[in-house]
């Protein structure tokens, strides 16, 4: 069922895009010429203009299911890229959210650092500091 259904599918493709070729309205408006060229050869137009409509009738009744299928599968490809691109969003959220989660980690590490710093520094300019010495009385 479904090769039958995606060859039918192709054909539909294949249809609606070669109606829709110059070389389509060549063909039609040749075919057209020559079917009212057949008055020449005595046929009546009467004949003529019921054959004429009845294979235009069935052309456009076809055409416009073509057109109808190519319509409905440009609207499913279309809900595709919807979903992508929502799927893509939901992804560039929680990305966003890891970069925030990654800044205030390196704010706070930061700092925690200036503050190890701070006493870093404390202790070792205590240590430079030079001491008040009593002079050593001999």
């Amino acid at each position: 069922m479904q090769s039958t259904q995606t060859k039918i599918t192709h054909f539909a493709n294949r249809a609606t895009k070669w109606i829709g070729s110059p070389t389509s309205l060549v063909v039609h408006t040749i075919f057209f010429i020559g079917a009212f060229g057949l008055i020449f050869f005595g046929v009546a137009f009467d004949q003529i203009l019921l054959g004429m409509t009845t294979i235009v009738s069935f052309e456009a009744i076809y055409l416009s299911i073509f057109i109808q299928m190519t319509v409905n599968q440009q609207t499913e490809a279309l809900h595709e890229v919807r979903e992508d691109i929502e799927e893509i969003q939901e992804d560039v959220g929680e990305i966003q959210e890891d970069i925030e989660e990654i800044q205030e980690d390196t704010e706070d590490s930061s700092s925690e650092e200036s503050t190890e710093k701070r006493v870093l520094l404390k202790v070792v300019n205590n240590k430079r500091k030079p001491t008040k010495s009593k002079p050593i009385n001999r």
